[in-house]
């Protein structure tokens, strides 16, 4: 599947930042003179594609929402047209991560959705958190919110944040430093021990601070492989596109009332009125 407005990289994309406090969004437009709002969740390839070759690379387009160093919980805004970047909120007032700065790039692969419908064997009867996968970027470089990047996936870890399936895909900037001595998650932990324990203890305790209790994962607490962590990509590339088309709603429509307002809100919301040019339904070259 292509969409007409396609983005392979960050080679034509411009950010523009617009009102403040609980208005504020960092929306995307094409440099070259567009004014139509561009999605990081939809309108840029899951794929990275060299932007002077215009070829498929073998890394993954990464969107960062929350730079390292820092605590503001910006994310992508799924059910807003155009899907920009906010800063969430939680009865008016904008969120912050209470237990610090955040030490790795954080945000999401692009077309990719954990759907909410599915229960992966391996994650604890759970089903997906009905968002895009989630990244962590170990570079060196501070990414600045809403710039897109190539990354070389390494791992995943499962997380099972309040009954909900949220996968962490590990990932290094391709032309980060220590990028060519890291190809797959237990370099990770030769090459820079000690990351992947601060990551899981990150995610474990990170809400405790707003009073809830530690997250807890799947799959005995592992960092899974490139391979596992590939599969996973792939099943929520999938379930993207499910969403996408409409034909995701068309299944649910004997589920639970709850489950299919959370699919419709997003199907409906800013999906229907966007043109699609379908290229056939083969899966993501990596």
């Amino acid at each position: 599947m292509q969409r007409s407005s396609s983005h392979g990289s960050n080679a034509n994309l411009q950010l523009l930042h617009e009102g403040e406090g609980t208005n504020y969004r960092m929306k995307v437009v094409d440099k070259n003179g567009g004014k139509k709002p561009i999605s990081l969740w939809h309108d840029v390839t899951l794929v990275h594609v060299d932007p002077i070759t215009n070829k498929p690379t073998p890394y993954l387009n990464f969107v960062c929402e929350i730079p390292k160093f820092s605590r503001k919980k910006y994310e992508i805004a799924t059910d807003e047209v155009g899907n920009p970047i906010k800063q969430d909120e939680k009865k008016g007032v904008l969120r912050e991560f209470k237990k610090g700065d955040i030490f790795f790039n954080y945000g999401c692969l692009p077309r990719t959705w954990e759907d909410p419908t599915f229960i992966h064997p391996d994650a604890d009867g759970t089903c997906g958190d009905n968002d895009p996968l989630d990244v962590c970027e170990i570079g060196l470089k501070v990414v600045k919110p809403g710039d897109v990047r190539p990354v070389k996936v390494l791992g995943v870890l499962c997380m099972i944040d309040e009954g909900e399936t949220d996968w962490k895909i590990v990932a290094i900037d391709a032309e980060d430093k220590w990028a060519p001595f890291l190809n797959d998650i237990n370099d990770v932990e030769e090459q820079l021990p000690g990351t992947l324990e601060a990551i899981r203890e990150w995610f474990r305790t990170y809400k405790i601070p707003d009073g809830k209790p530690p997250n807890k994962f799947g799959l005995d607490e592992k960092f899974m492989d490139k391979l596992y962590a590939l599969d996973v990509i792939k099943e929520c590339n999938h379930a993207w596109k499910e969403l996408i088309t409409g034909e995701k709603e068309r299944k649910i429509s004997g589920m639970d009332e709850g489950v299919q307002k959370l699919v419709r809100k997003l199907s409906k919301s800013n999906l229907l009125s966007l043109a699609f040019e379908d290229e056939g339904d083969a899966p993501p070259t990596f």
